[in-house]
């Protein structure tokens, strides 16, 4: 098959813990051919969707992942299939490219469905579980906030629309920078932010669980470093194997029906304690670390799943 990968510079990826080059790794040695671009170079030019890029062969070489082709415009139409892999933020740029996209549904496979990663965004999709998720408020305004805070003490703000962990506070009952942070985040942004009750279970881990066309396939959990709230691996998460509970089967089996119907092919949730607190369809990582704790081929899995939706 023809496949592109819509993602950021490939130059820049960690070769032994980026999803999007082990996902590209892995079709290439199913002898499937590569093309790369950046979605600054994606395009509507009259009636068609192109792109210019490269041909790409991927190679596990640290700091040379990738050796490309000369650039040249293409017809995404043409191909069998395309990876949507940039990271947030998820602006209108983000946003842009998936109304693109979804032109070409007919002919491409996009992975995932552009559609409803479009509207189902990570931290508003988990609005539709209410029962799996902790206390919860969406809001731009303050005193909304302030109450939240009052009612629930510790509490973890953050942007609605952020990734990597990147802008994410944790707030204690007596904290009193709630006022100042909110008026840092909305200087800025007119997007509203996200409050959720802290859940002292973080501590333990923020576990990842990977599902494929709606089921589970293993899970990783990530440790925040000394003196962090956050578990990211962006910012200092140690990645460690476990295994899936019954309730992180349980939260699987409500959501996985939804995630297939909707051509989320490859997702990532994130689960602390009990609770679902992010469901990620834009870009999620934790294919390497899965496989090396688990042993178990998961990019191998996900593209039995495409190839046969191409068959």
């Amino acid at each position: 098959m023809k496949i592109a990968f819509q993602m950021d510079p490939i130059g820049d990826v960690n070769i032994d813990g980026d999803s999007s080059f082990r996902l590209a790794e892995e079709a290439q040695a199913r002898g499937h051919s590569l093309f790369f671009y950046t979605p600054d170079h994606l395009a509507y030019q009259e009636g068609r969707i192109t792109a210019r890029g490269h041909d790409m062969t991927v190679q596990r070489v640290a700091g040379n992942p990738a050796v490309l082709g000369e650039m040249r415009e293409v017809d995404l139409a043409e191909f069998d299939v395309v990876w949507l892999r940039q990271d947030p933020p998820f602006d209108m740029h983000y946003i842009t490219s998936t109304h693109l996209l979804d032109r070409i549904s007919d002919t491409t496979l996009v992975v995932n469905d552009p559609f409803w990663v479009r509207n189902f965004p990570e931290k508003l999709m988990v609005l539709d579980f209410p029962d799996l998720t902790p206390p919860t408020t969406i809001a731009h305004d303050l005193a909304t906030i302030k109450a939240f805070k009052e009612k629930h003490g510790d509490v973890i703000l953050k942007p609605l629309y952020g990734n990597g962990g990147a802008g994410v506070f944790k707030l204690t009952k007596d904290d009193r920078n709630l006022s100042s942070l909110h008026e840092l985040f909305t200087g800025f942004s007119r997007e509203p932010l996200i409050v959720q009750k802290f859940l002292p279970d973080v501590a333990k881990g923020d576990k990842r669980v990977i599902l494929v066309d709606g089921e589970p396939v293993g899970a990783i959990n990530r440790v925040p470093a000394e003196g962090e709230t956050r578990s990211n691996m962006h910012v200092g998460g140690r990645p460690e194997k476990i295994g899936l509970t019954e309730r992180d089967k349980e939260i699987c089996a409500r959501i996985g029906g939804v995630l297939k119907e909707r051509g989320q092919i490859f997702v990532g949730i994130d689960v602390i304690g009990d609770y679902l607190t992010e469901i990620n369809v834009t870009s999620p990582t934790g294919i390497q670390e899965l496989e090396r704790f688990d042993g178990v081929n998961i990019a191998g899995k996900i593209w039995d799943v495409i190839e046969a939706k191409r068959a």
